[in-house]
């Protein structure tokens, strides 16, 4: 299971490695250093500072919002698909209940 680090955490690492990305020659390079000494993942922090350049409209892709949303939309998708198979259950159980030729 991931580790969920503290919102106040994630930002600071997330602002320290965008400060620090020129001083580096490629943003995993900076994530690798950065994220030891801050006691983050180095794959962690680089996805966080992806999303901040996203965010920014520094770089192309779906911004937090956008994503929060498809999540948003994912689960509804979920929950109305359940209530669908639920729905299709009670109504064939039902059927045979009210079917004449059933209760022969």
């Amino acid at each position: 299971m991931p580790i969920k680090y503290p919102l106040e955490v994630r930002e600071r690492a997330t602002r320290m490695a965008l400060d620090r990305l020129p001083d580096y020659p490629s943003p995993w390079a900076a994530c690798r250093d950065l994220g030891e000494k801050l006691n983050v993942g180095p794959e962690t922090l680089r996805k966080w500072v992806r999303q901040a350049q996203v965010d920014a409209g520094a770089k192309p892709g779906p911004s937090s919002v956008e994503l929060e949303e498809i999540r948003r939309l994912k689960r509804e998708n979920r929950d109305l698909r359940e209530t669908n198979e639920i729905l299709k259950a009670a109504a064939s159980f039902f059927a045979r209940e009210l079917d004449p030729r059933h209760h022969g």
